[in-house]
Protein backbone atom coordinates (compact mmCIF):
# COMPACT_ATOMS: atom_id res chain seq x y z
CA UNK A 1 0.00 0.00 0.00
CA UNK A 2 2.81 2.40 0.85
CA UNK A 3 4.59 1.66 -2.43
CA UNK A 4 1.43 2.36 -4.40
CA UNK A 5 0.97 5.65 -2.57
CA UNK A 6 4.57 6.69 -3.33
CA UNK A 7 4.17 5.82 -7.00
CA UNK A 8 0.95 7.83 -7.19
CA UNK A 9 2.64 10.78 -5.48
CA UNK A 10 5.73 10.79 -7.72
CA UNK A 11 3.53 10.44 -10.81
CA UNK A 12 1.43 13.38 -9.63
CA UNK A 13 4.50 15.57 -9.11
CA UNK A 14 5.81 14.75 -12.58
CA UNK A 15 2.43 15.56 -14.09
CA UNK A 16 2.24 18.91 -12.32
CA UNK A 17 5.79 19.77 -13.39
CA UNK A 18 4.78 19.40 -17.03
CA UNK A 19 1.55 21.34 -16.50
CA UNK A 20 3.53 24.17 -14.90
CA UNK A 21 5.68 24.38 -18.03
CA UNK A 22 2.61 24.36 -20.26
CA UNK A 23 0.95 27.00 -18.09
CA UNK A 24 4.04 29.18 -18.41
CA UNK A 25 3.91 28.91 -22.19
CA UNK A 26 0.20 29.78 -22.37
CA UNK A 27 0.45 32.60 -19.86
CA UNK A 28 3.75 34.08 -21.07
CA UNK A 29 2.02 37.16 -22.44
CA UNK A 30 0.68 37.95 -18.98
CA UNK A 31 4.12 37.55 -17.38
CA UNK A 32 6.14 39.32 -20.06
CA UNK A 33 7.18 42.10 -17.69
CA UNK A 34 8.80 39.58 -15.33
CA UNK A 35 12.33 38.16 -15.65
CA UNK A 36 12.50 34.65 -17.15
CA UNK A 37 13.26 32.90 -13.84
CA UNK A 38 10.51 34.81 -12.08
CA UNK A 39 8.02 33.79 -14.78
CA UNK A 40 8.86 30.13 -14.21
CA UNK A 41 8.50 30.52 -10.45
CA UNK A 42 5.13 32.26 -10.86
CA UNK A 43 3.82 29.53 -13.17
CA UNK A 44 5.00 26.78 -10.82
CA UNK A 45 3.50 28.44 -7.77
CA UNK A 46 0.19 29.04 -9.56
CA UNK A 47 0.01 25.44 -10.77
CA UNK A 48 0.73 24.01 -7.32
CA UNK A 49 -1.72 26.40 -5.68
CA UNK A 50 -4.55 25.44 -8.04
CA UNK A 51 -3.75 21.75 -7.67
CA UNK A 52 -3.80 22.11 -3.89
CA UNK A 53 -7.31 23.58 -4.08
CA UNK A 54 -8.57 20.70 -6.26
CA UNK A 55 -6.88 17.89 -4.32
CA UNK A 56 -9.04 17.74 -1.14
CA UNK A 57 -12.21 17.06 -3.14
CA UNK A 58 -10.53 14.43 -5.31
CA UNK A 59 -9.14 12.69 -2.21
CA UNK A 60 -12.73 11.81 -1.26
CA UNK A 61 -13.14 9.69 -4.41
CA UNK A 62 -14.92 10.15 -7.73
CA UNK A 63 -18.53 11.26 -7.25
CA UNK A 64 -20.76 14.17 -8.20
CA UNK A 65 -19.86 16.26 -5.17
CA UNK A 66 -16.08 15.82 -5.51
CA UNK A 67 -16.24 16.38 -9.27
CA UNK A 68 -18.30 19.56 -8.80
CA UNK A 69 -15.80 20.96 -6.30
CA UNK A 70 -12.72 20.05 -8.36
CA UNK A 71 -13.80 20.81 -11.93
CA UNK A 72 -13.50 24.60 -11.78
CA UNK A 73 -9.97 24.35 -10.41
CA UNK A 74 -9.06 21.90 -13.15
CA UNK A 75 -10.41 24.28 -15.77
CA UNK A 76 -8.26 27.04 -14.31
CA UNK A 77 -5.28 24.68 -14.29
CA UNK A 78 -5.75 23.80 -17.97
CA UNK A 79 -6.83 27.24 -19.12
CA UNK A 80 -9.33 25.77 -21.60
CA UNK A 81 -12.81 26.93 -22.57
CA UNK A 82 -14.48 24.11 -20.66
CA UNK A 83 -13.72 21.01 -18.60
CA UNK A 84 -15.92 18.05 -17.70
CA UNK A 85 -15.51 15.04 -15.43
CA UNK A 86 -17.47 11.87 -16.05
CA UNK A 87 -17.83 8.49 -14.44
CA UNK A 88 -18.13 5.40 -16.63
CA UNK A 89 -21.87 6.02 -16.89
CA UNK A 90 -22.67 9.73 -16.45
CA UNK A 91 -21.35 13.27 -16.67
CA UNK A 92 -20.62 14.20 -13.06
CA UNK A 93 -19.72 17.90 -13.37
CA UNK A 94 -18.60 20.48 -15.91
CA UNK A 95 -17.37 24.03 -15.98
CA UNK A 96 -17.75 26.21 -19.07
CA UNK A 97 -19.68 25.66 -22.32
CA UNK A 98 -19.38 21.89 -22.78
CA UNK A 99 -21.08 20.28 -25.77
CA UNK A 100 -23.87 17.74 -25.50
CA UNK A 101 -21.46 15.17 -26.92
CA UNK A 102 -19.40 14.98 -23.74
CA UNK A 103 -20.80 11.59 -22.70
CA UNK A 104 -20.45 10.24 -26.26
CA UNK A 105 -16.81 11.36 -26.28
CA UNK A 106 -16.28 9.86 -22.82
CA UNK A 107 -17.65 6.47 -23.89
CA UNK A 108 -15.30 6.42 -26.87
CA UNK A 109 -12.32 7.15 -24.63
CA UNK A 110 -13.48 4.54 -22.11
CA UNK A 111 -13.82 1.93 -24.84
CA UNK A 112 -10.38 2.73 -26.27
CA UNK A 113 -8.72 2.95 -22.84
CA UNK A 114 -6.49 5.82 -23.99
CA UNK A 115 -6.74 9.58 -24.73
CA UNK A 116 -8.99 10.55 -27.61
CA UNK A 117 -9.14 13.77 -29.65
CA UNK A 118 -12.39 14.99 -31.20
CA UNK A 119 -12.97 17.78 -33.71
CA UNK A 120 -16.15 19.76 -33.23
CA UNK A 121 -17.89 23.09 -33.27
CA UNK A 122 -17.50 25.44 -31.61
CA UNK A 123 -14.78 23.59 -29.64
CA UNK A 124 -12.66 20.49 -30.11
CA UNK A 125 -12.16 18.09 -27.23
CA UNK A 126 -9.46 16.03 -25.57
CA UNK A 127 -10.84 13.19 -23.43
CA UNK A 128 -8.55 11.09 -21.20
CA UNK A 129 -9.54 8.05 -19.09
CA UNK A 130 -9.14 8.25 -15.30
CA UNK A 131 -7.86 5.10 -13.65
CA UNK A 132 -7.63 3.69 -10.13
CA UNK A 133 -5.40 0.68 -9.59
CA UNK A 134 -5.47 -0.10 -13.30
CA UNK A 135 -9.26 0.14 -13.59
CA UNK A 136 -10.86 2.91 -15.66
CA UNK A 137 -13.34 4.79 -13.46
CA UNK A 138 -14.17 7.85 -15.54
CA UNK A 139 -12.77 10.53 -17.85
CA UNK A 140 -11.43 14.05 -17.84
CA UNK A 141 -12.55 16.07 -20.89
CA UNK A 142 -11.16 19.46 -21.94
CA UNK A 143 -12.79 21.62 -24.65
CA UNK A 144 -10.95 24.43 -26.44
CA UNK A 145 -10.91 26.43 -29.66
CA UNK A 146 -7.73 24.79 -30.85
CA UNK A 147 -6.69 21.26 -29.97
CA UNK A 148 -2.90 21.21 -30.19
CA UNK A 149 -0.41 18.49 -29.40
CA UNK A 150 0.64 20.46 -26.32
CA UNK A 151 -2.96 20.57 -25.08
CA UNK A 152 -3.34 16.82 -25.58
CA UNK A 153 -0.19 16.20 -23.57
CA UNK A 154 -1.27 18.62 -20.84
CA UNK A 155 -4.75 17.16 -20.43
CA UNK A 156 -3.17 13.72 -20.31
CA UNK A 157 -0.79 14.81 -17.54
CA UNK A 158 -3.57 16.48 -15.55
CA UNK A 159 -5.64 13.31 -15.91
CA UNK A 160 -2.67 11.34 -14.55
CA UNK A 161 -2.53 13.69 -11.59
CA UNK A 162 -6.30 13.37 -11.01
CA UNK A 163 -5.95 9.58 -11.24
CA UNK A 164 -3.18 9.77 -8.63
CA UNK A 165 -5.46 11.65 -6.25
CA UNK A 166 -8.25 9.14 -6.82
CA UNK A 167 -5.74 6.35 -6.21
CA UNK A 168 -4.86 7.89 -2.86
CA UNK A 169 -8.57 8.22 -2.07
CA UNK A 170 -9.00 4.53 -2.79
CA UNK A 171 -6.05 3.72 -0.52
CA UNK A 172 -7.60 5.81 2.25
CA UNK A 173 -10.90 3.97 1.82
CA UNK A 174 -9.12 0.61 1.83
CA UNK A 175 -7.27 1.58 5.01
CA UNK A 176 -10.53 2.59 6.68
CA UNK A 177 -12.15 -0.70 5.69
CA UNK A 178 -9.16 -2.64 7.01
CA UNK A 179 -9.24 -0.75 10.30
CA UNK A 180 -12.98 -1.29 10.66
CA UNK A 181 -12.45 -4.99 10.04
CA UNK A 182 -9.70 -5.00 12.67
CA UNK A 183 -12.02 -3.36 15.19
CA UNK A 184 -14.70 -5.96 14.49
CA UNK A 185 -12.05 -8.63 15.02
CA UNK A 186 -11.01 -7.01 18.30
CA UNK A 187 -14.57 -7.12 19.56
CA UNK A 188 -14.81 -10.75 18.57
CA UNK A 189 -11.61 -11.48 20.51
CA UNK A 190 -13.03 -10.53 23.92
CA UNK A 191 -12.02 -13.62 25.83
CA UNK A 192 -14.78 -16.26 25.69
CA UNK A 193 -13.37 -17.63 28.95
CA UNK A 194 -14.07 -14.30 30.64
CA UNK A 195 -17.64 -14.22 29.30
CA UNK A 196 -18.27 -17.78 30.47
CA UNK A 197 -16.71 -17.19 33.89
CA UNK A 198 -18.55 -13.89 34.38
CA UNK A 199 -21.94 -15.43 33.59
CA UNK A 200 -21.17 -18.45 35.77
CA UNK A 201 -20.23 -16.15 38.65
CA UNK A 202 -23.42 -14.14 38.25
CA UNK A 203 -25.46 -17.33 38.16
CA UNK A 204 -23.90 -18.42 41.45
CA UNK A 205 -25.34 -15.34 43.17
CA UNK A 206 -28.85 -15.61 41.75
CA UNK A 207 -30.20 -17.71 44.64
CA UNK A 208 -27.90 -16.69 47.49
CA UNK A 209 -27.69 -12.94 46.82
CA UNK A 210 -30.15 -11.73 44.13
CA UNK A 211 -29.24 -8.08 44.66
CA UNK A 212 -25.55 -8.82 44.09
CA UNK A 213 -26.42 -10.86 41.01
CA UNK A 214 -28.42 -7.95 39.60
CA UNK A 215 -25.53 -5.51 40.18
CA UNK A 216 -23.06 -7.83 38.50
CA UNK A 217 -25.41 -8.40 35.59
CA UNK A 218 -25.65 -4.64 35.07
CA UNK A 219 -21.84 -4.39 35.24
CA UNK A 220 -21.56 -7.16 32.65
CA UNK A 221 -24.11 -5.38 30.44
CA UNK A 222 -22.16 -2.11 30.68
CA UNK A 223 -18.91 -3.87 29.80
CA UNK A 224 -20.46 -5.71 26.85
CA UNK A 225 -22.21 -2.59 25.57
CA UNK A 226 -18.95 -0.68 25.56
CA UNK A 227 -16.91 -3.48 24.00
CA UNK A 228 -19.40 -4.13 21.20
CA UNK A 229 -20.98 -0.82 20.33
CA UNK A 230 -18.04 1.53 19.68
CA UNK A 231 -18.17 2.72 16.09
CA UNK A 232 -14.92 4.70 16.18
CA UNK A 233 -11.35 3.73 16.74
CA UNK A 234 -10.70 6.19 19.56
CA UNK A 235 -12.42 6.71 22.87
CA UNK A 236 -11.56 8.79 25.92
CA UNK A 237 -9.34 7.56 28.69
CA UNK A 238 -12.29 8.08 31.06
CA UNK A 239 -14.47 5.64 29.08
CA UNK A 240 -11.64 3.14 28.75
CA UNK A 241 -11.06 3.22 32.51
CA UNK A 242 -14.79 2.76 33.15
CA UNK A 243 -14.62 -0.38 31.01
CA UNK A 244 -11.63 -1.58 33.02
CA UNK A 245 -13.47 -0.87 36.27
CA UNK A 246 -16.46 -2.97 35.18
CA UNK A 247 -14.12 -5.75 34.13
CA UNK A 248 -12.32 -5.70 37.48
CA UNK A 249 -15.60 -5.76 39.42
CA UNK A 250 -16.67 -8.88 37.55
CA UNK A 251 -13.31 -10.56 38.12
CA UNK A 252 -13.36 -9.58 41.79
CA UNK A 253 -16.78 -11.24 42.13
CA UNK A 254 -15.24 -14.38 40.67
CA UNK A 255 -12.06 -14.49 42.75
CA UNK A 256 -13.35 -12.78 45.89
CA UNK A 257 -10.72 -11.45 48.31
CA UNK A 258 -7.99 -13.34 46.48
CA UNK A 259 -7.95 -10.56 43.87
CA UNK A 260 -7.00 -7.10 45.03
CA UNK A 261 -6.85 -4.13 42.71
CA UNK A 262 -6.25 -0.41 42.93
CA UNK A 263 -6.66 2.37 40.36
CA UNK A 264 -4.86 5.69 40.70
CA UNK A 265 -5.76 8.22 38.00
CA UNK A 266 -4.80 11.88 37.47
CA UNK A 267 -8.13 13.63 36.71
CA UNK A 268 -6.60 15.97 34.12
CA UNK A 269 -5.88 13.09 31.72
CA UNK A 270 -9.41 11.66 31.67
CA UNK A 271 -10.40 13.45 28.40
CA UNK A 272 -7.27 12.22 26.56
CA UNK A 273 -8.18 10.23 23.41
CA UNK A 274 -6.87 6.65 23.44
CA UNK A 275 -7.23 3.70 21.08
CA UNK A 276 -10.35 1.67 21.81
CA UNK A 277 -9.74 -1.39 24.04
CA UNK A 278 -6.08 -0.60 24.73
CA UNK A 279 -6.20 -1.06 28.54
CA UNK A 280 -8.59 -3.93 29.25
CA UNK A 281 -6.29 -6.50 27.57
CA UNK A 282 -3.41 -5.35 29.76
CA UNK A 283 -5.51 -5.74 32.90
CA UNK A 284 -6.75 -9.15 31.73
CA UNK A 285 -3.16 -10.24 31.16
CA UNK A 286 -2.17 -8.97 34.62
CA UNK A 287 -4.92 -10.99 36.29
CA UNK A 288 -4.17 -14.07 34.20
CA UNK A 289 -0.48 -14.05 35.15
CA UNK A 290 -0.73 -12.28 38.49
CA UNK A 291 -2.99 -14.90 40.03
CA UNK A 292 -0.57 -17.62 39.03
CA UNK A 293 2.14 -18.77 41.41
CA UNK A 294 0.88 -16.89 44.48
CA UNK A 295 -1.50 -19.50 45.78
CA UNK A 296 -4.25 -18.21 43.52
CA UNK A 297 -4.10 -14.69 45.00
CA UNK A 298 -2.70 -11.48 43.65
CA UNK A 299 -2.90 -7.72 43.28
CA UNK A 300 -3.31 -5.61 40.15
CA UNK A 301 -2.47 -1.90 40.15
CA UNK A 302 -3.44 0.57 37.43
CA UNK A 303 -1.75 3.98 37.57
CA UNK A 304 -2.40 6.80 35.09
CA UNK A 305 -0.18 9.89 35.40
CA UNK A 306 -0.09 13.24 33.67
CA UNK A 307 3.30 13.61 31.93
CA UNK A 308 3.04 16.94 30.12
CA UNK A 309 2.27 16.21 26.45
CA UNK A 310 1.55 12.55 27.26
CA UNK A 311 -0.42 10.33 29.59
CA UNK A 312 1.67 7.54 31.14
CA UNK A 313 -0.15 4.35 32.09
CA UNK A 314 1.17 1.35 34.01
CA UNK A 315 -0.59 -1.93 34.68
CA UNK A 316 1.28 -3.98 37.29
CA UNK A 317 0.75 -7.30 39.03
CA UNK A 318 2.64 -8.98 41.87
CA UNK A 319 2.46 -12.44 40.35
CA UNK A 320 5.16 -14.93 39.47
CA UNK A 321 6.52 -12.84 36.62
CA UNK A 322 8.24 -14.39 33.63
CA UNK A 323 11.54 -14.61 31.84
CA UNK A 324 12.15 -11.34 29.93
CA UNK A 325 12.79 -13.35 26.79
CA UNK A 326 9.32 -14.86 27.11
CA UNK A 327 7.84 -11.36 27.37
CA UNK A 328 9.69 -10.32 24.22
CA UNK A 329 8.28 -13.30 22.35
CA UNK A 330 4.78 -12.37 23.50
CA UNK A 331 5.15 -8.93 21.92
CA UNK A 332 6.63 -10.41 18.74
CA UNK A 333 3.80 -12.89 18.24
CA UNK A 334 1.39 -12.58 15.34
CA UNK A 335 -1.67 -10.96 17.00
CA UNK A 336 -3.97 -13.15 14.91
CA UNK A 337 -2.62 -16.25 16.69
CA UNK A 338 -3.65 -15.10 20.15
CA UNK A 339 -6.85 -17.04 20.57
CA UNK A 340 -7.70 -16.37 24.21
CA UNK A 341 -8.28 -12.63 23.94
CA UNK A 342 -6.95 -9.46 22.37
CA UNK A 343 -3.48 -9.98 23.81
CA UNK A 344 -0.43 -7.81 24.41
CA UNK A 345 0.90 -8.24 20.87
CA UNK A 346 -2.27 -6.77 19.38
CA UNK A 347 -2.21 -3.72 21.66
CA UNK A 348 1.51 -3.22 21.01
CA UNK A 349 1.02 -3.40 17.24
CA UNK A 350 -1.87 -0.93 17.26
CA UNK A 351 0.03 1.58 19.39
CA UNK A 352 2.99 1.44 17.00
CA UNK A 353 0.76 1.80 13.96
CA UNK A 354 -1.01 4.82 15.39
CA UNK A 355 1.75 6.75 17.15
CA UNK A 356 5.01 5.30 15.83
CA UNK A 357 7.50 2.68 17.03
CA UNK A 358 8.45 4.76 20.06
CA UNK A 359 5.00 4.17 21.55
CA UNK A 360 5.01 0.39 21.75
CA UNK A 361 4.44 -1.40 25.03
CA UNK A 362 7.30 -1.68 27.52
CA UNK A 363 7.21 -4.83 29.64
CA UNK A 364 9.27 -5.02 32.84
CA UNK A 365 9.34 -8.49 34.36
CA UNK A 366 11.52 -11.18 35.91
CA UNK A 367 10.88 -14.57 37.45
CA UNK A 368 9.37 -14.08 40.89
CA UNK A 369 9.15 -10.30 40.51
CA UNK A 370 5.74 -9.72 38.95
CA UNK A 371 5.10 -7.87 35.69
CA UNK A 372 4.69 -4.20 34.86
CA UNK A 373 3.44 -3.02 31.45
CA UNK A 374 4.01 0.61 30.51
CA UNK A 375 1.96 2.52 27.95
CA UNK A 376 2.47 6.09 26.69
CA UNK A 377 -0.31 8.00 24.93
CA UNK A 378 0.10 11.47 23.37
CA UNK A 379 -2.60 13.86 24.53
CA UNK A 380 -3.34 14.91 20.96
CA UNK A 381 -4.95 12.25 18.78
CA UNK A 382 -2.70 11.73 15.74
CA UNK A 383 -4.81 9.36 13.63
CA UNK A 384 -7.54 6.75 13.65
CA UNK A 385 -7.09 2.99 13.93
Amino acid sequence: MLTTACVALSSSLASLAFVAGYGLARARWRLVALPEGRRSDEATFTTLHIAAMAAPALRTGLNRDSARKAVRHLRTLLGTQAVAITSTEAALAWEGPCTDDVLTYARAALAAGRPQVFAGEPHGAVVVPLTVDGTVVGTLAAFDDEVSAALVRTVTEVARWVSGQLELADLDASRRRALEAEMRALRAQISPHFVYNALTTIASFVRTNPKRARELLLDFADFSRYALRRAHDFTTLADELTCVDRYLLLERARFGDKLRFTMQVAPEVLPVPVPFLCLQPLVENAIKHGMRGRGGAGEVRVVVRDAGPEAHITVEDDGAGMDPECARRMLDEDPAREGSGIGLANVDLRMRQIYGDGYGLVVETALGAGTKVRLRVPKSQLSSL
